[in-house]
């Protein structure tokens, strides 16, 4: 049994403690990697605590492998998942309000992909 050994079953959240030593980062870098990577998001419980669930302590195992094991920098991976993921996952708990499309008229002048290109590159701008 899990609980009795003192280790979680493979679903639990685990703490940031834990997972900065399963990882072994300091718990500074894994907060760092929520500034620059939004799919990163843990739950923040009363005094800020940070709950990873399953899924955010996949995407941290890949971060981490991605920045020590292959040589990725901070900005490659950031591509890398924008890429693999272009939507950030919402953030559990906050009820997220329907947002209607903008009524827009269809010109067959507007070459989308120089515009889809042009939004890519102002977001990359931002980033840095």
């Amino acid at each position: 049994m899990a609980a009795a050994s003192g280790e979680k079953a493979p679903g639990a959240f685990k703490t940031i403690g834990e997972l900065s030593q399963e990882l072994g980062v300091a718990q500074h870098i894994l907060r760092y990697w929520e500034t620059r990577f939004p799919q990163l998001r843990p739950l923040q419980r009363a005094g800020n605590r940070r709950y990873y669930r399953p899924a955010d302590v996949e995407l941290a195992r890949r971060i981490h492998r991605l920045l020590s094991a292959e040589g990725y920098t901070v900005r490659g991976v950031q591509k890398l998942l924008r890429e693999a993921d272009p939507e950030p996952s919402p953030v559990v708990g906050k009820p997220q309000a329907p947002v209607a499309a903008p009524a827009l008229a269809f010109s067959p002048s507007v070459d989308l992909d120089r515009l889809r290109d042009l939004r890519n590159r102002l977001a990359d701008a931002l980033d840095n």
